[in-house]
């Protein structure tokens, strides 16, 4: 009795992951994205939000940064605190320091990797035998 309960609990475990692996896959995914430019010494921090990397902290940095020194250049924004090189290079398709403020976001669906639904049944999936005992 006790096997036949095991076993049945095993064989709930193993519907239960794959079926969980499969609704993983069927779900839709939303992305942001962002066209268009943000000058640095116009835009507001709402327009600098909107930025990937930027949050309500750094675009308050950018506004007191350029209230005391303007950007001459898109470069200079290195000279503000948390801004690097990588997080620079980055940002730079949507930055300048002249004319307007252009930036929109638009969010788009796109379906969920195929890879995600793997993770849920990893073990049978790679042929691993059960071991003897």
């Amino acid at each position: 009795m006790k096997t036949g309960t095991k076993v049945m609990g095993w064989v709930t475990v193993a519907v239960l992951a794959m079926t969980t692996g499969t609704a993983l896959a069927a779900k839709s995914v939303t992305k942001k994205e962002i066209s268009g430019v943000v000058n640095l010494n116009t835009a507001t921090a709402q327009q600098l939000d909107l930025l990937p990397g930027i949050g309500a902290k750094a675009a308050k940095r950018i506004v007191e940064h350029r209230a005391k020194t303007p950007f001459a250049k898109v470069d200079d924004l290195a000279k503000v605190k948390g801004f690097g090189a990588k997080k620079l290079e980055k940002l730079k398709p949507f930055l300048t320091t002249s004319g307007p403020t252009t930036v929109a976001v638009k969010k788009v669906k796109t379906e969920a990797k195929e890879g995600a639904s793997s993770s849920a049944v990893a073990p049978a999936a790679q042929g691993r035998r059960a071991s003897k005992r």
